[in-house]
């Protein structure tokens, strides 16, 4: 009930300007675990970012044995150039941004760099005792796999809420998805252990191939034996799928699951009265007269959500304009499905599809209305997985496959209604589908886009407008007095 301090420029407030400043108002409702917050404004969340720890109430205990203690491990990305620089660069080029040069955890990529050999992150534990590792990927353009060497992990939550526990020898996480997990501190004391991190990309032509590193040294008695090194470690030991190991990363999503006990009950509706076919695509469109461009044939790249390329307002945000009424700053007609229907996943797509639309217009939803959105992975110009990011409430995920979604299939035989999982953020795998389902109980202006900044900037995303309901309790909360202005 309050967007107002959600904060994606132009679509819930207008940009905090130079020397402004703004009070950031969350309220929480069912959120423990593990969330963070991030800026919002082209590309400045590169290095603008933290964790939210939600603890469970006084009196309330974790779902696990309670951990000896907890702490955020956050992936970030690094470029030797200066961001704005580099945002400014890929988009007059209108090709792909530059790959960055490291992955970092904790701020910092690793002994495999000169710069860090010193200062890489060292997590220190005791023999026998628990950990809990709150995983946030904040980085801008790939989907990471994770893994600490000789130790398996317990999955226990993600995006702010618990799962049913599950072992993994290595973790796949989405750009903006936070995972829970424990580690078990069960081996020799004073030895030294890799934990390392990697790009997974399925179709990227240039991504970094580099594998940053961080240490997990066992004390004794809380006092380091040794000098925690990356000569006493076993890097060989680190169990890391492929960089192009699409089965592995599905793999891993595939096993969450939600408690679904009495304490965290399921409320994933069994019918749906919304149905949307939302198709994902990487897009081209053609090159202004005089000018040179980076992408594919000589135009330039562009990113869409069923045809529609979005294209931000810069003279008023959408919430402001829904709010008090002002017409002209958005339409309300975005489609419920793609408006051309062929074979998406297609290896050969003609290139007369792959010119989108722009504007920007959203989708209304009733209050209370019950959900059900398909995301349709296409295979214009050789399509990627896209994490797909939703403002404002969390969505179950009752259903993924590969190829074209088909109803009647897919939805009849393959949806989990019992226990889903309840997240914020999904990957959507290359040339396949993903089904959330949710229910519209948060009135407001809430943003979905992919978490790949490169196509969120292209403009592959769209905005929900859920409308008040009839009841006091239902109705988004008053604007605050201090809305940076446009």
């Amino acid at each position: 009930r309050y967007p107002w301090a959600d904060g994606p420029e132009y679509i819930t407030q207008c940009p905090i300007q130079p020397g402004g400043k703004f009070s950031q108002k969350v309220i929480f409702t069912t959120e423990e675990g593990t969330l963070w917050w991030h800026a919002h404004s082209e590309w400045t969340r590169a290095t603008v970012y933290g964790a939210i720890v939600v603890y469970p109430k006084k009196g309330h205990a974790y779902p696990f044995p309670k951990p000896h203690a907890d702490l955020p491990i956050i992936f970030g990305e690094w470029w030797k150039q200066d961001i704005f620089e580099l945002f400014d660069d890929f988009r007059r080029s209108g090709g792909d941004p530059l790959v960055s040069h490291a992955i970092t955890i904790n701020g910092q990529p690793g002994d495999r760099y000169n710069c860090s050999r010193q200062d890489m992150f060292k997590l220190a534990v005791d023999q026998g005792k628990t950990y809990l590792l709150r995983l946030i990927n904040a980085a801008m353009q790939d989907i990471l796999f994770f893994s600490i060497a000789g130790h398996q992990l317990t999955v226990v939550g993600t995006d702010g809420t618990y799962t049913k526990p599950f072992k993994s020898d290595y973790i796949t996480i989405s750009p903006g998805q936070t995972i829970d997990v424990l580690l078990r501190a069960d081996h020799p004391i004073a030895a030294s252990y890799y934990m390392a991190a990697k790009f997974y990309s399925s179709a990227r032509a240039a991504v970094n191939l580099n594998t940053t590193t961080a240490l997990l040294h066992y004390t004794t008695n809380n006092t380091t034996t040794t000098t925690p090194t990356a000569a006493a470690a076993n890097f060989s030991a680190v169990s890391l799928p492929a960089t192009a190991d699409t089965n592995a990363s599905v793999a891993f999503t595939a096993r969450f699951r939600s408690l679904a006990d009495k304490k965290h009950p399921v409320d994933v509706p069994q019918k749906a009265d919304t149905n949307l076919y939302f198709t994902l695509s990487m897009n081209a469109v053609p090159c202004p007269a005089g000018a040179t461009c980076a992408g594919p044939n000589g135009a330039r790249l562009a990113a869409s959500v069923n045809n529609v390329s979005l294209v931000l307002p810069t003279s008023m945000d959408v919430l402001g304009a829904y709010y008090r009424g002002i017409g002209g700053v958005y339409g309300d007609d975005f489609p419920s499905n793609p408006p051309v229907s062929f074979d998406f996943t297609n290896l050969t797509i003609p290139a007369v599809d792959r010119t989108p639309a722009t504007g920007n217009q959203v989708r209304v939803l009733e209050y209370n209305s019950s959900v059900e959105l398909v995301f349709q992975g296409t295979n214009l110009l050789g399509g990627v997985d896209h994490p797909m990011h939703l403002h404002g409430t969390n969505f179950y995920v009752v259903g993924w496959g590969f190829g074209n979604f088909d109803r009647a299939k897919d939805a009849n035989k393959t949806y989990n209604l019992v226990d889903p999982p309840f997240q914020n953020t999904i990957a959507v795998p290359r040339n396949g589908w993903v089904a959330v389902r949710f229910k519209a109980t948060n009135p407001g202006v809430w943003f979905m886009h992919c978490h790949l900044e490169r196509h969120a900037s292209w403009g592959m995303g769209m905005t929900f407008i859920v409308k008040n309901g009839k009841g006091p309790n239902d109705k988004m909360l008053p604007p605050p007095s201090d809305m940076p202005p446009c």
